[in-house]
């Protein structure tokens, strides 16, 4: 079996596969695409980082790939549908840097509070700015943690050794959860209101691209510092540049940016900003914890197809995969739906299994639900290994029943999510033998393929509903490509499930908010 290592790896992961009886390793970085495709076929395995751009193109022509493993967190650049489309099982390693990055981001905060990269600059130019480089303690000082995973609780207790008072917000962490570690828990305005320094420490998703913009820095403190060491353009960087000049932000420090790298950036020119090429996880400690990781994942899933922090398969057997495969699919479907529809953060999963599942172990389905809840909340780091830890650690109660009969269907699958505001109720079973289908959502009952961009339409059951909808689509040039309606049980209200060929615009959703026949509009990407 062949493996490529197609980006920068550690010598010990290169050395891991050389050793290896049965697996010939190559090293060949920096190929362009065409390169890369040119020669991808002869391979069982890929070994990449964040340079090499896994995309369906180059799948297309990765005939005897197997496996793809990212020594490191972030997916961004791996077409995972595509992967999980053609049977490759893509596996990163997400344990292996966390400390570096949390102690990257104290290191920029003390770097940014007392000046050191400014301060070493001039006195190489031969300058002594001992009193322009006047620095702020930060003892005392608070501390605004946005994000309470992995890495932004290392960087609390980080914080809490310096002294720091540490505030949390994370809308998926009930306080009490947080409150339970020793930190406080506080909304996002309270936050933004009462910290000296901000931290951002959230995945880069849709609703967190420009997170951090021109509204929410007028609510931060005169004199606010901020770090971002997590994704590239969680902070709008033309709203922090403005921010900068005014004095609003007295100081920033710069891990990512939205572009890398940053040329002719005009953040550069300024004084106040301090950054770094992207560091975050570049240590020597966790360069070899993730080549070693992902060496030996790779390794052992081509010798005894073992499957380790995988983001789109399950730690079974082949044959049991085989049979599971449909409800994996399904399971992760509905988590995947319910994490998008508007509630507070979850504090229980229930799971019951309907029908006859022939005596299968349904623990990895319930995985895979949980996986897909869960993946639009921590996004990289949540796969099928840890799933259930990441939903115990955020004290998430889960609980599974299964029962022998389902009314409707031979076999279904109901998951309520609960939280202080609301439950919401998804069922789906398996049309046929692999299509998987959303068929009730709380009263509602319907048939929804959960495919690509949809929209979710709350609206008042009246003649003119549905075609209100469709002139402001109409309008907006939008093709729809597929439609379902669901009618409340003994109610007056539908639902709308609109699947279109591309995400639904901001204004666009405005002008379908304000119809008057619409109650509610969501956008959904599965």
């Amino acid at each position: 079996m062949k493996v490529l290592v197609s980006d920068n790896l550690g010598e010990i992961g290169i050395q891991m596969f050389q050793e290896e009886e049965g697996i010939d390793v190559d090293v060949n970085t920096g190929l362009p695409p065409e390169e890369l495709k040119a020669i991808i076929g002869e391979y069982d395995g890929l070994v990449i980082r964040s340079a090499t751009k896994v995309t369906e193109d180059l799948l297309e022509a990765a005939t005897k790939l197997k496996v793809v493993g990212r020594a490191g967190i972030g997916l961004d650049n791996v077409d995972i549908p595509a992967a999980t489309k053609r049977g490759i099982v893509v596996m990163n390693t997400p344990g292996g840097n966390v400390v570096t990055t949390a102690e990257h981001t104290i290191s920029m905060m003390m770097s940014l509070s007392r000046n050191i990269p400014q301060g070493t600059a001039t006195l190489k130019a031969g300058l002594w700015d001992k009193k322009k480089l006047q620095g702020r303690e930060i003892f005392n000082k608070t501390l605004g943690i946005i994000g309470f995973g992995k890495i932004g609780s290392i960087v609390a207790d980080r914080a809490r050794g310096l002294k720091m008072k540490v505030i949390i917000s994370d809308p998926y962490v009930t306080p009490e959860q947080i409150e339970k570690t020793g930190f406080e828990s506080a909304t996002l305005d309270e936050l933004l209101a009462q910290s000296d320094y901000i931290t951002v420490h959230v995945p880069k998703l849709k609703d967190t691209i420009g997170f951090i913009n021109k509204e929410k820095i007028s609510k931060m403190k005169d004199g606010v510092m901020l770090i971002n060491c997590a994704r590239g353009g969680i902070i709008d960087e033309a709203d922090l540049l403005e921010a900068l000049k005014s004095g609003k932000v007295a100081g920033a420090a710069l891990d990512v940016f939205d572009i890398e790298p940053p040329i002719d950036n005009p953040l550069l020119e300024q004084d106040k900003l301090i950054c770094t090429p992207h560091l975050g996880a570049s240590t020597k400690e966790a360069q070899t914890n993730v080549a070693v990781a992902v060496a030996d994942q790779i390794i052992d899933f081509l010798k005894n197809d073992t499957v380790r922090n995988a983001v789109n398969a399950p730690s079974v057997t082949g044959e049991l995969l085989e049979k599971l495969g449909p409800y994996l699919s399904l399971g992760d479907n509905i988590g995947c739906l319910l994490a998008q529809m508007p509630t507070g953060p979850v504090k229980e999963v229930i799971i019951e299994y309907a029908g006859d599942f022939q005596d299968l172990d349904l623990s990895p389905v319930t995985t895979a639900a949980l996986k897909g809840l869960l993946t639009p909340i921590v996004k990289d780091d949540v796969n099928f290994v840890n799933a259930q830890a990441i939903a115990k650690e955020r004290g998430i109660k889960v609980t599974e029943t299964v029962i022998a009969e389902s009314e409707d269907y031979s076999n279904l699958i109901t998951i309520r999510t609960v939280s202080d505001e609301k439950t919401i109720r998804v069922s789906g079973t398996i049309f046929g033998k692999q299509d998987p289908r959303i068929v009730q959502i709380d009263k509602f009952r319907l048939e929804l393929i959960p495919k690509g961009h949809l929209a979710l339409i709350h609206n008042v059951d009246k003649p003119g509903s549905i075609g209100s909808i469709g002139t402001v689509l109409g309008k907006h040039g939008v093709n729809i490509g597929r439609m379902q309606v669901g009618q409340e049980e003994d109610g007056e209200r539908n639902i709308i499930f609109i699947q279109i060929d591309t995400p639904l615009a901001e204004n666009i959703l405005e002008e379908l908010r304000a119809l008057p026949l619409v109650n509610t509009v969501t956008p959904l990407e599965f």
